[in-house]
């Protein structure tokens, strides 16, 4: 009772919004391009970028948009440049955020940007004329942009001005939002009732298994009825047919972060591990399959690392001499950016690239075919 009294302003001022959109009174826009939306209502963690570049992959591997100019828009999340901005591999964290670097350094051939706004980042993207007239481009310092035949907007789901034309909704396996509450007393950002605005759900961070008891399970418990798990497809309230996906975390081989990076380091039995994202565990729990973590580092999400967190580092470089040092593919576009790495760590400093997989071939086909169908 308690919880609902103190989460009650928040919920009435969700309520509120999304209603207002609901009736057209705030009012949503369509991109001039097919947009598709990755999103979440929780506060970090579901995987929303190597989602994002899930789908870079199967839109690059098609038939139809593999030859199209692919566009990805994000806010850029801490940020210190202003405004609209294109995303350069040159670039740097503190320039565009880690994650649209980190997209943008996989996927070069594909035009990456940042803004606030959705909207307004999507009128630039879909007519990069403008940016060379308008005054609220006038920050923006790259402005030679190809003109987007469709957009990918990582985290866009609460940006309701913007109404994509396919939207996916994620929700961690580890923290399902049925478990969970509104900020500040969980991790919850929207309500979770506005998961069923979305075309598909995709359960993230499973194991590699899930039989079809517990895939039914799951959709009830997010609020469908009659669940096939041979189609993924179940029935909301007022006949609303929605499908849910499930999809789990792997590593590729990993890389040095800097030029110098030792690769025989990478055959060493000890292991420091650091990082600063919202959950680490299923990295930690990857690399202890291979090794034993003698020191780990849990920074909070998105940290700026600081002299003192080197330090502190090296200190136990220092301890275990012949450990190799690994972080996340996503600190490492901030360690690139780090002044404060003595000469001999940058021999011992790895990432391991991540991507995400869907459990079964099925559940890809139907992923590729829903996404195809709708971008028609």
């Amino acid at each position: 009772m308690i919880d609902r009294i103190l989460l009650f302003p928040y919920w009435l001022t969700l309520k509120c919004r999304h209603a207002f959109y609901n009736i057209g009174l705030f009012k949503s826009h369509k991109a001039e391009v097919p947009t598709i939306c990755v999103g979440n209502v929780t506060v970090g963690g579901t995987g929303k970028t190597p989602h994002t570049e899930m789908i870079l992959r199967m839109l690059l591997e098609s038939e139809e948009w593999g030859g199209k100019n692919i566009a990805v828009l994000s806010r850029g999340y801490k940020r210190k440049s202003k405004g609209f901005q294109q995303v350069t591999v040159e670039g740097t964290a503190e320039d565009y955020g880690d994650e649209p670097l980190q997209i943008k350094r996989k996927f070069p051939q594909v035009t990456v940007a940042v803004d606030k706004s959705r909207k307004r980042g999507c009128r630039f993207l879909c007519n990069p004329e403008l940016l060379k007239t308008s005054k609220k481009a006038r920050r923006c310092i790259n402005k030679d942009i190809p003109k987007a035949d469709i957009i990918v907007l990582d985290d866009a789901f609460q940006h309701r001005a913007l109404k994509p034309d396919f939207t996916v909704v994620l929700v961690d396996y580890n923290r399902p939002t049925f478990k969970d509450y509104l900020l500040p007393l969980g991790r919850l950002r929207d309500l979770p009732e506005r998961i069923a605005a979305a075309d598909i759900v995709i359960v993230t961070k499973c194991p590699t298994y899930i039989d079809d008891a517990q895939r039914a399970k799951w959709a009830a418990n997010l609020g469908l009825k009659d669940y096939d798990p041979a189609t993924g497809e179940g029935t909301r309230r007022k006949g609303k047919r929605q499908h849910i996906l499930f999809t789990a975390i792997a590593y590729d081989t990993a890389q040095a972060i800097f030029p110098e990076g030792d690769p025989r380091y990478l055959y060493a039995k000890r292991l420091i591990l650091f990082s600063g994202i919202a959950n680490d565990t299923p990295f930690r729990n990857y690399l202890c399959g291979n090794y034993k973590i003698v020191k780990h580092f849990n920074f909070p999400d998105h940290h700026k690392f600081t002299r003192a967190d080197m330090h502190s580092i090296r200190d136990a470089a220092d301890d275990y001499p012949t450990s190799v040092i690994m972080t996340t593919e996503k600190d490492c576009q901030r360690v690139r950016d780090c002044r404060f790495i003595p000469g001999g760590m940058k021999q011992r400093m790895f990432h391991a690239p991540i991507k995400v997989e869907f459990l079964t071939d099925g559940d890809r086909n139907i992923f590729n075919s829903l996404l195809s169908s709708s971008l028609k």
